[in-house]
């Protein structure tokens, strides 16, 4: 039985496949290098979110990490798989082929976190611009609406080498910015496992440890679908369950690095409070010089993540347009597509929708978790199995 027979509601693929074997880096890395440059935006770059999930909880916190590597992991390889199965390599087939006419729902929600997320990414490029480098605030704004279009005007293999490359200058960053805290402060994070330090938080458990960090994996998996695209080149289970694990990889090595150096001067409220904690460990550790290295790293992470979401989107109206036997959008049509969302995306943070929304964005990611990675762990392991037996 076919991909397209063997569930129901499956639909065809969208897009050609890519020619050929894929190379062992298109099958296995390439979705987790996507995965992870979309996930790491500025929240992630920063720290704040390593101390809202993890470092808060201390010593224990490591529970917290060993809960996002393997949740990463496992959702993404069944994710990858189940678009392999029924080649649904953009989100709208693949919700469709998930939870069926439900999928409509998703649809609006993804548009609505993709548009916020693009709006938090434009308002944190235009502060970078302004507080760190003394530019104006619409010019790190009008850098980041003008970067992405480019992306998205030289289509899918630019954005796979851009990606590729911003991961690798970001994971040499962090292993710098890590190895200068922790060189300083290694001492400390020794003292904090020898002691069970959780103090930050008072009455912290394993349990609320491992909690954090289910629903750190669980909400974050909107970044999914924008490497949905990249999922033509599986070529068998293994390669799915093999990029999979690259994906838990990859995401977690960040949050662990972060989580060592803010352990380093935990339970200092300075640093656990601050907006930006890597920039408050490095002017302690007396590494403010290497600071500005820090602020590009961070500003090309908005970069990326703005670029993922913006090709999910693309991909989702491309879909649409396939099945009414129209063209795919051009690269001129991405490009202006882009402009469009994310100056829009740029007002509503001028306009102060950015603090409506974000107000109901708890609501949202438990949507999210409802719509998605709770079918995905049910339905979609369902879907696989049968399709399998067939």
């Amino acid at each position: 039985m076919t991909a397209r027979s063997a569930g129901a509601g499956a639909f065809p693929a969208t897009g050609p496949r890519t020619p050929g074997q894929p190379s062992w880096f298109s099958r296995l890395l390439l979705p987790a290098i996507i995965f992870q440059s979309v996930l790491i935006g500025g929240g992630y770059a920063s720290g704040r979110e390593i101390v809202e999930f993890g470092a808060k909880y201390g010593a224990l916190g490591v529970w917290t990490v060993v809960a996002i590597a393997i949740g990463f992991a496992v959702m993404a390889a069944i994710g990858y798989e189940f678009a392999r199965v029924f080649r649904s390599y953009d989100y709208r087939t693949f919700m469709r082929n998930l939870i069926g006419p439900g999928w409509i729902l998703f649809d609006i929600l993804y548009i609505i976190m993709a548009v916020l997320v693009i709006a938090i990414v434009s308002s944190a490029a235009g502060e970078i611009a302004m507080s760190t480098l003394g530019l104006p605030y619409a010019a790190g704004v009008g850098v980041v609406i003008l970067l992405v279009a480019l992306v998205e005007f030289f289509g899918r293999r630019f954005s796979e080498t851009f990606m590729t490359i911003g991961t690798a200058l970001l994971y040499v960053s962090f292993i710098v910015f890590g190895a200068v805290v922790l060189s300083n402060r290694w001492g400390a994070v020794q003292d904090v496992f020898a002691r069970g330090d959780a103090s930050f938080i008072p009455g912290s458990t394993v349990g609320a440890a491992l909690f954090s960090g289910l629903l750190y994996v669980g909400y974050n998996l909107v970044v999914m679908p924008s490497n949905f695209f990249s999922l033509d080149n599986l070529r068998s289970r293994g390669d799915a369950v093999g990029a999979g694990l690259f994906t838990g990889l990859l995401s977690t090595l960040p949050f662990i690095l972060t989580y060592l150096a803010i352990l380093g001067f935990y339970p200092n409220e300075e640093v656990l409070n601050a907006a930006v904690p890597w920039l408050v460990m490095l002017q302690q550790v007396d590494a403010s010089g290497i600071a500005w290295i820090y602020t590009v790293v961070v500003f090309f992470t908005l970069i990326e993540t703005g670029v993922g979401l913006m090709h999910a989107i693309v991909g989702r109206i491309n879909s649409a347009l396939s099945e009414f036997g129209r063209s795919e959008l051009g690269g001129t049509q991405r490009a202006l597509l882009t402009i469009g969302v994310l100056v829009a995306a740029a007002l509503m943070s001028q306009f102060g929708l950015i603090a409506l929304v974000a107000q109901g964005y708890t609501a949202m990611s438990y949507a999210f978790l409802i719509l998605f990675a709770l079918p995905l762990a049910t339905v979609g392991l369902y879907k696989i199995s049968q399709a399998r037996g067939s």
